[in-house]
């Protein structure tokens, strides 16, 4: 079994720069990745997902020719 991390609101917010508000509009617009449920009122979002998102952002803000 590979494990998974789970991130609370505040350390997407940390890591990804983005208030509260702009992450739950760009999951409405699935722009975003999904919150997943915890609990009655808790809800985390998958670490790699939120990093592969952040990932493509970096592509999507750089031209091919300057690829590593």
């Amino acid at each position: 079994m590979v494990s998974k991390t789970i991130w609370r609101l505040p350390e997407v917010i940390s890591h990804t720069g983005l208030p509260r508000s702009t992450i739950y509009h760009k999951m409405s617009l699935d722009e975003f990745p999904q919150s997943i449920n915890l609990g009655l009122r808790s809800v985390g979002w998958v670490a790699e997902d939120v990093e592969t998102w952040i990932q493509s952002r970096i592509d999507a803000s750089r031209p091919d020719d300057q690829a590593a």
